[in-house]
């Protein structure tokens, strides 16, 4: 008899509450008898979710074999996209992922189509939760910066930071209106910022700030489109030397390419050693 995997397989899910929170933000709860078992204490960490094909009601999910990932054939495998884990809570079996809605039907992409359609009882699967375990490494003073795709992985962090927690928080967003009330440490400030073409706003707020007298630790989570996550991760180090011990910088997409295409090359900048 072969051994069991070592890791939990992929989670077939369904939709219990699908919510606007903003313009641009939709939360799904999801559910069900798979979930049970989830992680805890894993908001804002990294999960796959595995969409359905158009001919199809739910995603034909991967399996995990003795021999590693077992894909189902071309045509039947799901759509796979990287997401935040939003909530997890035990006592009523739910899952929140928030998904960023941008674009109009199909042209918005599969994942933010998906989300904007939702109906109680729709599928998803999902993998996970990974990434580093802290996301945000422990510290006298933090910064945490992105864009909205990045906003539910920030709100996430900073519900569990402690009460006596010290940083700065920057948020573009393209609309005003998706500003949000967040529930956070009194000494975490947080700035939004409408997004401006040809400007790197980010970048600019965030060498506007420095960390007050006396703090001998930083950490940072930065997150969001390619070119401002790389261009403050590059600042942090010349700054205040911060390396992958405090720094977490993970872009999430590059403009004007979709997620298949600008798969490797994420993948060759979170792989760079400083």
């Amino acid at each position: 008899m072969s051994e069991k995997p070592a890791r939990t397989p992929p989670r077939l899910l369904q939709v219990v509450r699908s919510q606007p929170i903003a313009p641009h933000l939709q939360r799904i709860t999801l559910g069900g008898e798979n979930l049970r078992g989830f992680p805890l204490q894993s908001q804002g960490a990294h999960i796959k979710i595995f969409l359905p094909r158009a001919h199809q009601q739910q995603p034909q999910l991967p399996q995990l074999t003795a021999q590693g990932i077992q894909w189902p054939p071309a045509a039947e495998r799901p759509i796979t996209r990287t997401y935040s884990v939003r909530a997890y809570r035990p006592d009523s079996n739910e899952l929140d992922v928030e998904f960023v809605l941008h674009g109009e039907g199909e042209e918005s992409g599969p994942a933010a189509h998906w989300a904007a359609n939702a109906q109680v009882g729709d599928y998803l699967g999902i993998a996970g939760p990974g990434g580093p375990d802290p996301l945000l490494a422990a510290a006298d003073w933090h910064l945490l910066a992105g864009d909205m795709t990045a906003l539910p992985a920030i709100a996430a962090l900073l519900e569990t930071l402690p009460a006596n927690a010290r940083g700065c928080v920057f948020i573009e967003t393209d609309l005003a209106a998706n500003e949000l009330k967040l529930i956070h440490p009194a000494n975490m400030h947080i700035q939004w910022l409408v997004r401006e073409p040809q400007r790197e706003r980010l970048v600019e707020a965030i060498k506007q700030v420095a960390p007050p007298r006396g703090v001998s630790s930083i950490s940072a989570f930065i997150a969001g489109e390619n070119l401002a996550v790389v261009s403050i991760r590059d600042y942090l180090r010349a700054s205040y030397g911060l390396t992958k011990k405090n720094l977490y910088a993970i872009p999430y997409w590059r403009r004007g390419q979709d997620e298949e295409t600008y798969h490797q090359e994420r993948h060759r900048i979170m792989d760079e050693v400083y």
